[in-house]
C-alpha cells in the first residue's frame, strides 16, 4: 500500500466513486453510474501504473492519462449534480476531492516535463 499524498488521494476518491456507484444503482440510474464507475476509478488505477513506469515518458504518459480520467470525471460529477442524482454537498465535496487531484496530477506532470530541461 502507497503512502505518498497522491496515491491515498486517488484510492480515497476511488472509494468515493464506488460508494456513488453503489447508491446510483440503487436509485435505477445505471448509464451515468458506469461511466464515472470507469473514470472514477481508473485515475488511481494509472497513478498506480504510473509508478512503475519503463521511462520518464512512460511515467508522463500514465500521469496524463490519469489526469483526463479525473476531467472527466469531473465531469459526470457535474452532469449528476445538475439532473438532482446528488445534492449539493456532495456535489461539492466529490468536486473538491476531483479538483485536488486534478492539481496535483497537472504539478506531477510538469514536475516529470520539467526535469527534462
Amino acid at each position: 500500500m502507497r503512502n505518498d499524498k497522491l496515491s491515498v488521494q486517488s484510492m480515497d476518491f476511488a472509494v468515493s466513486i464506488i460508494n456513488l456507484v453503489k447508491h446510483l444503482n440503487e436509485n435505477k440510474e445505471h448509464i451515468i453510474s458506469k461511466q464515472i464507475g470507469r473514470s472514477g476509478t481508473s485515475i488511481g488505477a494509472n497513478i498506480r501504473e504510473a509508478q512503475y513506469a519503463h521511462s520518464k515518458a512512460d511515467f508522463i504518459a500514465k500521469m496524463q492519462i490519469a489526469l483526463k480520467e479525473a476531467n472527466e470525471t469531473g465531469y459526470w460529477i457535474e452532469l449528476l449534480f445538475k439532473t438532482n442524482y446528488i445534492n449539493e454537498n456532495q456535489y461539492k465535496e466529490l468536486n473538491s476531492a476531483c479538483k485536488s487531484l486534478r492539481a496535483m496530477l497537472v504539478a506531477s506532470v510538469n514536475t516529470a516535463k520539467g526535469n527534462d530541461k
